[in-house]
């Protein structure tokens, strides 16, 4: 017993034989009821990710506790559950087919909206003959700024409203975004004028009946956008804006171009009559009283409280977004006015990058869609946090970088065909595209939700190149790149850091 274990001839005297284990069975004995279950089962427990759904299965198919203690030997379908979860390897085979994208969109609507988005501005081309005058302090011309008081109110209002509406929309009540729509676009249109006329007073009627027909269209196209009639409000805008271009090289007479700018907007103003309409006569169930009645933010006084119908559309809860569109529509007219508007009453009015921006909010749109389609192959493809937020991060540079470059092509394009333009310097197009980050990025966290922090950005800015502006305290260009470039950077590190979350993509 004390001497040494007997080796194999030629084996290394620190190897140790390996010890013969007996049968843990006998031959006579049955197979494991739980391996055999879990051989039946494979295929649904490698995919399940938690034991419960394991259960849930054994449950739907009859087995009670009793029969699985005297069959299995486990106290119940849990533990059962369990014992088959550890004994199959995990297997989580990828679906047949495409994975589903949401988020795939086809580029030419896209466009489309950015062509829409920038017709209107040929009407400033008709109606410029029918504000003569002489230029008011800031050199510009005559009733700009009672256009241009109407012009923001109609943005502030305008994409509130279009938020309120697009909330019903997502709880399938069509019927409530139409109401909201007939309620508040007509009142969106009374606000511009009377903002207009209080900034024009009374010494320019001209200019006030332009301002009040510009705030009838921001309104009624508000309604045909949202209902997603872009065509119809392109058909109604081609007469006009056919008009425009031929008056760029022959004179038209004003009477036409009066009649060019009423019939647009009549026939944009009957086209979104047309789609809201039907809202009074669906909710007042064939009655115009009931139906006006209807027209109450929430229904009527006999209709569900807004809280247990599950929408939070509290008027509060669109105000971020009218002060977005504040914020971003003074930045914009910045870009364009901000040489006249900080007194320099000879320098050129860069309506051109006004013209660039605009277009651009069709391929902007697109890239937002771009983005959440990447970042949906991002949590399908990564396994780990850091690696989402490294995809996410590529995701959103390259998005960004394609808007940028769709935005420089646009300016030189626009400062190339644009009359009396002058050349744009680096200066400017800095700021410019320092502004295209600015507005994108605020786009995309508004549409994840992060609707304060553009709000917030967007706001500040404004606020500072007013104040910059104001007070002389340097040049318009240097003062658009300082504040463009420092709230770039600002919602630059706040999109990585919100979006670089899995959570926020749910």
């Amino acid at each position: 017993m004390s001497g040494s274990i007997w080796l194999p001839p030629g084996a290394h005297p620190r190897t140790v034989p390996a010890v013969p284990r007996g049968r843990t069975t006998p031959g006579w004995a049955e197979p494991d009821p739980v391996d055999a279950l879990a051989a039946q089962l494979e295929d649904f427990a490698a995919a399940a990710v938690h034991p419960d759904e394991i259960a849930a299965l054994l449950e739907s198919d009859g087995l009670s506790d009793d029969r699985i203690r005297e069959r299995y030997g486990v106290k119940d379908s849990f533990a059962l559950a369990e014992e088959l979860y550890d004994r199959v390897e995990r297997r989580h085979p990828e679906p047949e087919g495409p994975p589903h994208d949401p988020w795939q969109v086809g580029l030419l609507g896209c466009l489309l909206r950015g062509v829409v988005f920038a017709l209107p501005g040929f009407a400033y081309v008709l109606g410029g003959p029918l504000l003569a005058g002489p230029r008011d302090g800031l050199g510009l011309p005559a009733g700009t700024l009672t256009l241009l008081a109407g012009a923001l109110t109609g943005w502030t209002w305008n994409q509130g409203l279009a938020h309120r509406a697009y909330s019903w929309l997502g709880l399938g009540d069509d019927a409530a975004a139409r109401r909201s729509l007939l309620l508040g676009a007509p009142a969106g249109a009374l606000l511009g004028t009377l903002v207009a006329l209080a900034q024009a007073g009374t010494g320019h009627p001209a200019a006030v009946a332009f301002a009040a027909g510009q705030s009838c269209y921001l309104g009624a196209a508000t309604v045909l956008l949202v209902m997603g009639r872009e065509r119809l409000l392109l058909a109604a805008l081609l007469p006009m804006a056919a008009g425009a271009a031929v008056s760029l090289a022959a004179p038209v007479p004003a009477v036409v171009r009066l009649v060019l700018l009423l019939g647009s907007l009549t026939a944009v103003a009957a086209l979104a009559l047309r789609d809201v309409a039907p809202a009074v006569r669906d909710l007042g169930e064939g009655s115009w009283t009931a139906g006006l009645i209807a027209l109450l933010p929430f229904g009527s006084l006999g209709a569900a409280p807004a809280r247990e119908r599950g929408a939070p559309l509290w008027l509060t809860g669109s105000l971020p977004y009218a002060l977005f569109g504040l914020g971003s529509g003074v930045l914009v007219l910045y870009a364009a006015l901000g040489d006249v508007l900080a007194g320099q009453e000879h320098s050129a009015v860069a309506a051109p990058a006004a013209v660039a921006l605009t277009l651009s909010m069709g391929p902007a749109e697109w890239l937002l869609y771009r983005f959440r389609s990447g970042s949906l192959a991002g949590l399908r493809s990564t396994s780990s946090p850091r690696a989402f937020w490294r995809r996410t991060a590529r995701t959103v540079a390259e998005c960004l970088a394609g808007y940028l470059a769709v935005l420089l092509a646009l300016a030189l394009a626009t400062a190339a065909l644009w009359p009396h333009s002058a050349g744009p310097t680096g200066m400017r197009l800095a700021g410019l595209l320092l502004l295209g980050v600015v507005l994108w990025t605020g786009l995309l966290l508004q549409s994840f939700g992060a609707v304060h922090s553009a709000v917030a950005v967007c706001c500040l800015a404004a606020l500072a190149q007013s104040l910059a502006l104001a007070t002389h305290a340097a040049g318009p260009h240097q003062v658009g790149v300082a504040v463009y470039g420092t709230a770039a950077a600002v919602q630059a590190v706040l999109t990585c850091v919100l979006l670089g979350r899995a959570t926020a993509h749910r």
